[in-house]
């Protein structure tokens, strides 16, 4: 792990597409073959209480343990893809940049990452994202699941979930038990997003946030945790999101663009191969920067026009970004936007006509009403 993080903890979170049945949603978009596992967090939890938000949490030092290369293949990248340059003027992420042998662990940290999502989407919701020993998993279409004749009883499970929730460490005696390993080639790099400044959980709590994307052919069946999560949902993208407009759920701006974003794919191949296609040209690191208007907040990302140039990462120079305006006239006056506007709790509004980086896609726009849905590229 980055012991020298000050600011922010280290943490991966797994978007998890799973083939569905391709009804008819409750949007203007069609039918979706696909639906996205969110996951309801407790009213307790320290950060973002009730929210839903995708499976993951913070990186352990069990995630970067050298134990896991006995597992692995022995390739560079235990069989992971070499993440291409970044084009010029930009640079890897910190969070995938930094040298993890220097901090003394031999395992990358694309890796590591991918192993901490794994485990949490195991310890929160009980799914096994496993392939049998020493992997990798065969290139192709979405990612199969394990067979259940791999599986231990359900009672057997049960008790090997509980023993990683309560040691991190115990997910790589569980894979070595099963003679299975966890299957990083499934995930692909979709983004990263730091916890802005005002927006720290209890105790100051700031995360750097790796986003992976797994496509599973079918549904798997989830289990509740009994700690962390009150409830799951398995939903198409615009459903969730008309959901989340009623206000029968509620949703982070990150997890709000995101699903925006998978907006463009009703398709689980169509968005397996995209993801597949751009899985070597990383993403972009962002952190959402507040300005708050006469009326409401616009969520400003690198790349507006109204991003500051020299971002306050660590909240120490104590930078308050406000006008007396409306978010109307704002939106009049911009002409080069990569922003959430937020008018409430249960209004967002992605607002994005700039150019993608590293070949990945905009969010499909959706307006404040939710009453049409429009590409501003």
């Amino acid at each position: 792990m980055n012991s020298g993080l000050r600011h922010w903890r280290e943490a991966a979170t797994l978007l998890l597409a799973a083939g569905g049945p391709g009804r008819l949603p409750r949007s203007p978009l069609g039918p979706f073959d696909y639906e996205v596992l969110l996951l309801q967090r407790s009213s307790r939890s320290g950060f973002m209480p009730s929210a839903h938000v995708f499976p993951g949490g913070v990186v352990e030092a069990a995630d970067f343990s050298a134990d896991w290369l006995g597992l692995l293949p022995a390739s560079p990248l235990c069989g992971l893809g070499q993440v291409r340059r970044p084009p010029p003027g930009s640079s890897r992420a910190p969070l995938f940049a930094t040298d993890r042998e220097e901090m003394g662990s031999p395992l990358p940290g694309e890796v590591a990452f991918r192993i901490c999502a794994i485990r949490e989407t195991f310890e929160e919701a009980g799914i096994l994202l496993l392939v049998p020993e020493p992997g990798p998993a065969a290139a192709g279409g979405p990612v199969p699941l394990l067979p259940a004749d791999r599986l231990p009883p359900a009672a057997e499970l049960s008790e090997w979930r509980r023993r990683v929730q309560q040691d991190p460490a115990c997910f790589l005696q569980l894979c070595q038990h099963l003679r299975c390993v966890p299957n990083i080639w499934g995930l692909q790099e979709w983004s990263n997003w730091l916890t802005p400044v005002g927006r720290a959980g209890r105790g100051g709590r700031r995360y750097d946030t790796a986003f992976y994307l797994c496509c599973l052919e079918r549904r798997p069946c989830t289990a509740q945790d009994g700690r962390e999560v009150t409830a799951f949902l398995w939903s198409s993208p615009p459903e969730i999101i008309e959901l989340f407009k009623s206000e029968e759920i509620w949703l982070a701006p990150p997890q709000f663009y995101e699903l925006c974003r998978l907006c463009n794919f009703s398709s689980l191949h169509e968005l397996h191969k995209f993801s597949s296609d751009r899985a070597l040209e990383g993403c972009e690191c962002w952190m959402p920067v507040m300005l708050t208007a006469s009326d409401g907040y616009i969520q400003l990302l690198p790349g507006d026009e109204l991003y500051p140039e020299d971002p306050d990462y660590t909240g120490e120079k104590k930078i308050i970004m406000s006008t007396d305006k409306k978010v109307e006239d704002l939106m009049k006056e911009g002409s080069i936007f990569h922003r959430i506007v937020i008018k409430n709790i249960n209004s967002l509004a992605v607002y994005v006509n700039i150019q993608a980086k590293y070949k990945h896609i905009n969010p499909l726009t959706i307006n404040s009403t939710c009453s049409d849905y429009n590409s501003k590229l």
